[in-house]
């Protein structure tokens, strides 16, 4: 049988854009989320709590979290400050945020794409003396909300160069959610001409609709890492009208479905959706988990 292996984002990905969301109500998702059969959890990120102010204190978030055995708990660390205060933390991995796109990469850390992976090198080389892995992120692979379409040329080269500095996995981003099947199916090829096919994940958002469709587009290839948030929570603050990552419980019911094993129990994974959404007065947007509550509903009565 098939696995895939899931990255959880929602607890970083998914609350940095909620207003208002406590440091307690982050702990919760992440124990939650601990408890769900999840093997890749993104608890975190290390950034200015001026520019994020929702990931504030990421160190008592790991210092407060129950970890779990065989859960590795990373955090996004965009620098070697935020390198050095997660591995103060004890986290089991970071990532690091390139782009595909200029224009992005100017507006979101006001510095060219090239620029921005040469500040990588010292953090890759912190991180590979503290021997913890690296992922890499490339954000806009499918459509930019300054420059359009990106040349698939692009987004390999970016890949390659995550890639070739050290990072384990590349993360390959539709940050918008702009995407369908065909182009998704396209950009991964190419980029897979520079980077082993089994050191690529999918994070797709799911703002037209496409992020399933696209996904198994890709699935098809050989992909088989996949990021995603649970409740569908998330969204891109530098890219208006970028609704939520792809839900976890659409992913998991999709990839069970196919016979694809994922290790994940759904109905724990929809009891930790529920919690935060209740928490943020929101509902799921995960078309599963709305389903899933609803015929809970109706058998209880």
């Amino acid at each position: 049988m098939t696995q895939a292996k899931i990255v959880e984002v929602g607890p970083r990905d998914g609350l940095q854009n909620e207003a208002g969301v406590t440091l307690e109500q982050r702990i919760q998702l992440v124990d939650a989320l601990s408890e769900t059969g999840l093997k890749e959890i993104e608890a975190g990120s290390f950034v200015s709590p001026r520019w994020v102010p929702q990931m504030a204190d990421a160190d008592r978030l790991f210092a407060r979290i129950q970890r779990k055995a065989g859960v590795r708990y990373s955090a996004l660390t965009p620098n070697l400050k935020g390198l050095e205060s997660a591995l103060a933390a004890g986290v089991d991995g970071v990532a690091v945020f390139g782009a595909a796109s200029e224009s992005f990469s100017q507006r979101n850390i006001n510095c060219s794409v090239a620029e921005s992976l040469e500040r990588f090198q010292p953090v890759m080389a912190a991180a590979r003396d503290a021997d913890v892995p690296v992922r890499g992120y490339v954000s806009c692979v499918l459509g930019c909300p300054y420059e359009g379409e990106i040349p698939v040329a692009r987004v390999a080269e970016v890949a390659q160069t995550l890639y070739q500095m050290g990072c384990y996995e590349i993360s390959l981003g539709d940050t918008i959610g702009v995407g369908t099947p065909a182009k998704a199916r396209a950009m991964v090829m190419a980029v897979a001409e520079r980077v082993p096919i089994s050191a690529l994940a999918l994070h797709f958002h799911d703002t037209y609709g496409q992020a399933l469709a696209n996904l198994l587009a890709c699935l098809e290839l050989g992909v088989t890492t996949f990021d995603s948030a649970v409740a569908g929570l998330g969204g891109c603050p530098y890219a208006a009208g970028a609704s939520g990552n792809l839900a976890t419980e659409d992913l998991v019911y999709m990839l069970e479905g196919m016979g694809v094993e994922t290790g994940v129990n759904l109905d724990a994974l929809v009891r930790a959706g529920e919690q935060i959404c209740h928490g943020l007065n929101k509902s799921p947007t995960s078309r599963v988990a709305q389903a899933w509550l609803a015929k809970r509903k109706e058998t209880q009565g």
